[in-house]
């Protein structure tokens, strides 16, 4: 009888994995289409195709362990492996099993049945040709400098078809920053491509984006600066009072924390105001009567 552990090389505790493993290895080494006319190696496939067809299927391989342990004797035939039927005309760099075949003639009451090794040599010989993923769709949209900061929801047309789709914007996106929807590209025979949108965003007049901080300019009166006070000013968020301190000076920051741009777990970056103590070009004679007070003080 034949020792189909020994032919694959594994023990009789082996796996499927294993035997899968060890088959693999003979069936790559000793393939026809590596070793045209060499019949040894013809001998060693068939003998390996053989070994796996009946130990990689449980009820083939109780049976033969069964009779092998009482000298009854197996007969792959009889399990419906017969290396007569075995076909090597239609190799082909394997092509994913076409024209690898095995006769059942025997087994089953006649009925001829195909043992397909398209799984077992697709990894190194090439396997099946993959289907085509449809191509990806892209898209250019444009927001406003507010929605990339604070994020939204935009409806969008999608190519020929017309299909409107809601897209979910994230706060703080970059400009130019793409987002990829997974299945809404062109359809193809391996699926679908996926719908790349593109984000454009407009300019603040007066705010921009470093990190999770917004960055403002805020002109400041003389008097204001000198004297400091609390005025309104227009924020992303809406109008907001702000302490001027007294003595503030030119290009001073000023922090109003929580109000930069939203992330993480409803955290927040600052909103960071750098002055602009604006300096008067002209005095009335009021004016230079006062500043010359404050000269006489040393300030």
């Amino acid at each position: 009888m034949k020792d189909y552990y020994k032919t694959l090389g594994i023990d009789k505790s082996a796996s499927k994995d294993d035997i899968k493993k060890a088959f693999r290895k003979l069936a790559h080494e000793h393939h026809p289409d590596k070793n045209k006319g060499n019949i040894e190696s013809e001998k060693k496939f068939k003998e390996a195709s053989e070994a796996y067809s009946v130990l990689s299927d449980d009820n083939k391989r109780k049976q033969y362990d069964t009779f092998g342990s009482t000298g009854g004797g197996f007969n792959p035939n009889q399990g419906g492996f017969n290396t007569q039927g075995f076909d090597f005309g239609g190799f082909q760099g394997f092509g994913g099993g076409q024209g690898i075949h095995f006769d059942f003639s025997n087994f089953g009451g006649g009925q001829n049945v195909e043992f397909d090794l398209g799984d077992i040599f697709g990894e190194f010989f090439g396997g099946r040709k993959r289907a085509r993923k449809g191509k990806n769709i892209n898209v250019d949209l444009e927001i406003s400098f507010k929605e990339s900061i604070f994020g939204i929801e935009k409806e969008i047309v999608v190519g020929g078809r017309k299909e409107r789709l809601m897209i979910k914007i994230p706060s703080g996106i970059e400009n130019g920053q793409g987002l990829r929807i997974s299945g809404k590209g062109e359809s193809g025979e391996g699926g679908s491509g996926d719908l790349i949108v593109r984000i454009w965003v407009g300019p603040h007049t007066n705010i921009k984006k470093e990190g999770f901080h917004l960055v403002m300019n805020l002109p400041v009166k003389l008097s204001l600066a000198l004297l400091g006070g609390i005025i309104e000013i227009e924020t992303l968020d809406g109008k907001i009072e702000l302490k001027i301190p007294q003595g503030t000076t030119h290009g001073e920051i000023l922090r109003v924390k929580g109000k930069g741009v939203p992330y993480g777990n409803n955290k927040r970056g600052d909103l960071l105001i750098v002055t602009h103590v604006n300096m008067p070009k002209k005095l009335s004679r009021q004016a230079e009567e006062l500043v010359e007070q404050l000269r006489n003080e040393g300030l």
